[in-house]
């Protein structure tokens, strides 16, 4: 290796990417960034090529993002998120308008329920948004298909549509216990994407497995819910 090319490697400068570290107390469109930035800083260093490697030379390709060998990444969509962040406000939203016995009745984490109770003593517009976007936050790491069915059973929604939401559920659960499982899901609804689904399901075990928030486990509901169409 020629030394010059070698010190002029280590010496190139590094690039560093910095995040829109919003503040959540700012206002609205620090709330739009707060969703899709969580502050973090990305240093990326410059990588060394080999000039005569016939699979790099002149091509000019960009690094590509590693994925951990314990967990596969899917793409992001910031539509997509931006709507299941959407979603979860709103049922937030509802969950704060609840009365004391059902909000007793519904299998949240405490912090969550502390959040609910503080909100209904807030009577400043500034201060609701900020507390709406604290409980939307903690939203994030609970599974809302439970939440949602009581929601429906006390609005007095048709018990098909809660057979409806159970049946996901089992799916769901079966999905993740039994390989099989998919294989029957597949073979019902054959337009189903199976790479998807066999990705959100190896990604839902691993959280299961190391305590990790249930993202993928919620993303599986979400899928079903697009796959098997609801009893009319």
């Amino acid at each position: 290796m020629n030394p010059h090319n070698k010190n002029r490697e280590e010496n190139e400068p590094l690039h560093i990417h910095l995040g829109d570290d919003e503040d959540e107390h700012d206002d609205a469109e620090a709330h739009d960034a707060e969703e899709y930035d969580d502050g973090a800083v990305e240093v990326i260093r410059p990588q060394a090529r080999n000039i005569n490697s016939p699979t790099t030379r002149g091509r000019g390709l960009r690094n590509q993002p590693v994925v951990a060998d314990d967990e596969e990444e899917l793409p992001p969509s910031k539509t997509k998120i931006k709507k299941q962040m959407h979603e979860l406000r709103d049922l937030g939203k509802e969950l704060t308008e609840l009365g004391k016995d059902q909000l007793a009745q519904l299998d949240i984490p405490e912090n969550l329920r502390d959040a609910i109770r503080e909100m209904k003593n807030i009577n400043k517009f500034g201060a609701q948004r900020r507390q709406m976007q604290y409980i939307g936050k903690l939203m994030r790491d609970v599974d809302t298909a439970p939440i949602l069915a009581k929601l429906d059973a006390w609005k007095g929604k048709s018990q098909h549509h809660i057979a409806y939401m159970h049946q996901l559920e089992r799916w769901r659960d079966r999905l993740i216990e039994n390989d099989s499982a998919l294989t029957e899901l597949l073979a019902a609804h054959p337009e189903a994407d199976a790479q998807r689904l066999r990705t959100l399901i190896r990604n839902a075990q691993k959280e299961m497995e190391v305590g990790k928030p249930p993202k993928n486990f919620r993303e599986i509901f979400q899928v079903l819910r697009e796959i098997v169409p609801e009893p009319t």
